[in-house]
């Protein structure tokens, strides 16, 4: 395994990447993920990488990658090498997995989001994680050959988090913001590992890709801070290198809620449109001079 201390050494070339997923248009929080994330490498020399976060086949879009592309170059914003789509990867996601499921770390869970949220309304206490309710771990407690008989039933897997804490040992990161950050993984819950509809997820996805492309310095939202823990003790189980990370504040809309598909966050493309300059739309976002009704907070 991986040297269990902080984080790698941060000597030596900076790579850094975006990755949005292809499933809607980019909105000007998207913008300061990519600028943070381009800026950080392009300060010391470094590689600015873009990777296609398209598992979700029901929802990406080929469109959508083209806008993403445009979006970019409308910035200002240069990326290195070949753009990295996750479709593609999924054999490599797989025989991680498999990895895990030697080992006896993970589970088949075949419940339902109906079946989960019932049983959370029943419980005591429904603790929060990374995913939203930390799972109650149902499926945890199948006995292994009747959930062996039960495989061809629709299911994700999840993994035995605590099982797998107690394999690893004490986990720390560095994060540039931070500083050393104890990880907490078993607060997560046993998330899923690979969906039901998807073979991945994005923990196991995200943190193999950032090892493949020699990602050195991940840099997302501080809204993304609690996986993390998750995919620092992934790191430890699949023994990949440990990168630092820099988890930078979020961009809010007027009404103090960070900026999101869900809430019509004005998007880059209707920003194009209209006629904005998208260089200084992007200067606009690194010097803090922002548009009226924006803001930058830690969420």
């Amino acid at each position: 395994m991986t040297a269990r201390g902080d984080s790698a050494s941060q000597t030596g070339a900076v790579v850094t990447r975006f990755a949005p997923s292809p499933t809607g248009l980019l909105h000007a929080g998207h913008a300061v993920a990519a600028i943070e994330s381009h800026d950080r490498a392009r300060r010391v020399g470094g590689r600015f990488l873009l990777r296609i976060e398209d598992i979700d086949g029901a929802r990406s879009r080929a469109e959508h990658v083209a806008g993403i592309l445009a979006d970019l170059q409308w910035l200002g914003l240069a990326w290195d090498g070949e753009v990295v789509f996750q479709s593609a990867r999924m054999p490599i996601y797989a025989a991680a997995l498999d990895r895990l499921r030697a080992r006896g770390l993970v589970y088949p869970c075949f419940c339902t989001r109906a079946e989960i949220a019932r049983e959370v309304a029943a419980s005591a206490s429904a603790p929060h994680g990374v995913d939203g309710v930390v799972y109650p771990g149902t499926c945890r407690h199948i006995a292994p050959d009747i959930a062996a008989a039960r495989l061809g039933e629709p299911h994700a897997w999840r993994i035995d988090m605590a099982r797998a804490v107690a394999l690893a040992g004490p986990l720390a990161w560095h994060d540039e913001i931070a500083g050393r950050v104890v990880a907490d993984p078993l607060a997560q819950g046993d998330v899923v590992l690979a969906r039901k509809d998807a073979g991945t997820s994005y923990h196991l996805a995200v943190t193999l890709d950032d090892a493949a492309q020699g990602v050195s310095h991940v840099v997302r939202g501080v809204d993304l801070f609690a996986a993390t823990h998750v995919h620092r003790l992934l790191q430890a189980l699949l023994d990949l290198p440990v990168p630092v990370w820099r988890h930078h504040p979020l961009l809010l809309g007027p009404d103090g809620q960070r900026l999101a598909k869900r809430n019509g966050s004005p998007t880059l493309a209707g920003l194009r449109a209209a006629g904005v300059d998208g260089r200084a739309f992007a200067d606009y976002l690194r010097d803090g001079t922002l548009p009226i009704g924006f803001a930058r907070a830690n969420a």
